[in-house]
């Protein structure tokens, strides 16, 4: 899915009109980064679904609320404006409202990423430095894809390259290659690991020999590899992977976050019988159901779901059905 190139810039007025709103809300980075100093990335982090009202506003009340559930599992940090906030079908202003919502409700030891990956070079620059404002403490750049088949390893270095630049923030690659069409070649990750404001990558291919492959080739460098979905996560840690972004993180939390640690202290058959419950849940969230079926499944666990944008549509009562029975089958409902 391609994103504006044009929505970053009318972020400036709206930026201002929040600060003047709430001058305080800025807090640059939970965990000071410097020479030597590492940005702490390991655990799981949920991408935040966006919530919108019956009339498909950002219903920030409902958000908060989420955010008050969620502050009470051991979340490394939280993901907002990822593919799973309906990050393409949110006006500028909102972006940085929803930013700055989360930002203040969000305790000081957790890490708030926030996507600015935009169409153009230029654009996510812009986009990426309002959201630092806004209260984000790293930026999750997703690699541009509108003209793939001119994004060569070279176009992705120099993108990445003049971003992370002239971020006031760590940067975090992000290939998701099911709705970019595009997977950020190895290489081009490889020689990105070696600049010092690019922290790791958020990889939600799915290619586990590749995940390796990144880990072994940049353990020299201060750059992290995250797993982007439930369903590889163990096998991601077991390759040397620091942590994970998962969808399924918005409904089943304190179980992946059971499965983070499990695998940090070695209970690998534990790991293996915790991660086998949460493949089909995951699947049916993410690749089957997608965002209508992520936040179907967030409602029956306590949160608020609500309904997507359009074009996006409700789950059928045959697809919930089918969704319900991912989660009860393995032990879930």
């Amino acid at each position: 899915m391609a994103f504006s190139t044009r929505l970053a810039w009318p972020l400036r007025p709206a930026l201002a009109a929040l600060r003047q709103a709430a001058p305080r809300q800025c807090r640059g980075l939970s965990i000071p980064v410097g020479p030597g100093q590492t940005l702490d990335l390991r655990g799981i982090f949920p991408p935040l679904a966006t919530p919108f009202s019956p009339t498909q506003e950002v219903d920030y009340a409902q958000l908060e609320g989420n955010l008050r559930r969620y502050a009470n599992i051991p979340f490394r940090g939280l993901v907002v404006l990822g593919s799973n906030g309906e990050y393409p079908y949110l006006a500028p202003r909102e972006r940085l409202e929803v930013v700055s919502c989360v930002h203040q409700a969000l305790p000081r030891d957790r890490l708030l990423l926030a996507g600015s990956g935009c169409e153009s070079t230029q654009a996510t620059i812009e986009l990426t430095v309002s959201m630092a404002e806004a209260g984000a403490d790293v930026a999750l750049v997703v690699t541009p894809c509108y003209y793939r088949g001119a994004m060569t390893n070279a176009a992705l270095v120099q993108h990445y390259t003049e971003v992370a630049d002239a971020s006031p923030i760590p940067v975090v690659l992000y290939s998701v290659p099911a709705n970019t069409g595009l997977d950020l070649p190895l290489e081009a990750v490889l020689t990105l690991a070696q600049h010092p404001n690019i922290v790791g990558i958020k990889d939600s291919g799915g290619d586990i020999t590749r995940m390796g492959l990144m880990v072994h080739k940049t353990r020299q460098e201060d750059f992290q590899v995250l797993a982007g979905s439930a369903g590889f996560l163990m096998a991601s840690y077991a390759l040397g992977a620091s942590g994970g972004v998962c969808a399924l993180a918005n409904v089943l939390g304190a179980p992946l976050c059971q499965l983070d640690r499990l695998c940090r202290e070695g209970n690998w058959q534990e790991a293996r019988d915790l991660q086998h419950r949460l493949i089909e849940p995951n699947t049916a969230v993410t690749r089957r159901f997608g965002i209508p079926g992520l936040k179907k499944a967030m409602e029956w666990f306590g949160y608020y779901g609500g309904p997507c944008r359009a074009p996006l549509a409700p789950l059928s009562p045959p697809q919930v059905e089918e969704l319900r029975g991912a989660f009860s089958a393995n032990g879930w409902l």
